[in-house]
């Protein structure tokens, strides 16, 4: 693998082999981030938007050798699990996701152990209340998780 610390992007909603809203700005972002850092390995994550990610990215100009499709995860914590162990030598994950995401992602990175560099794109306007309401439960839960992962741990 690339020795440049790898571009992140997690999944997000795909609609008929296209990205949603949400998963669009991700990859927006991600594009910009990319021409920043071109040593930078980019992969996608998400069972069933990985491969859908990859074809957005490569039609965009993005080097297909580039790119790493991660496709088996269905969650933050196993995103963030299953990149971190397909870089040996990362010193830190470049995590593309948006701001209403960056709490959970912080403390699942922050849990695991994974250093990350968060990148955040904007929510467009017309999904925001709708995900800032799913985070109002989903950061709670997994902070729960957490909680009882390290409890479990210590017996």
């Amino acid at each position: 693998m690339h020795r440049a610390d790898p571009i992140v992007v997690l999944g997000s909603r795909v609609t008929d082999g296209r990205p949603g809203a949400l998963l669009l700005s991700r990859l927006n972002k991600a594009l910009k981030l990319a021409k920043r850092m071109p040593d930078a390995p980019v992969i996608v994550t998400g069972d069933g938007e990985a491969a859908v990610m990859a074809r957005y990215l490569t039609e965009r100009g993005i080097d297909p050798e580039r790119i790493v499709e991660e496709p088996a995860a269905t969650s933050t914590n196993e995103n963030l699990e299953n990149c971190f162990a397909l870089v040996n030598n990362a010193r830190v994950l470049h995590v593309v996701t948006n701001e209403f995401h960056s709490l959970r992602t912080r403390l699942w990175a922050w849990h695991l152990g994974i250093p990350i560099k968060l990148h955040l794109t904007l929510t467009p306007h017309k999904y925001r209340l709708r995900n800032y309401s799913r985070e109002i439960l989903a950061t709670p839960h997994s902070a729960a998780r957490v909680v009882w992962r390290k409890f479990r741990a210590r017996f």
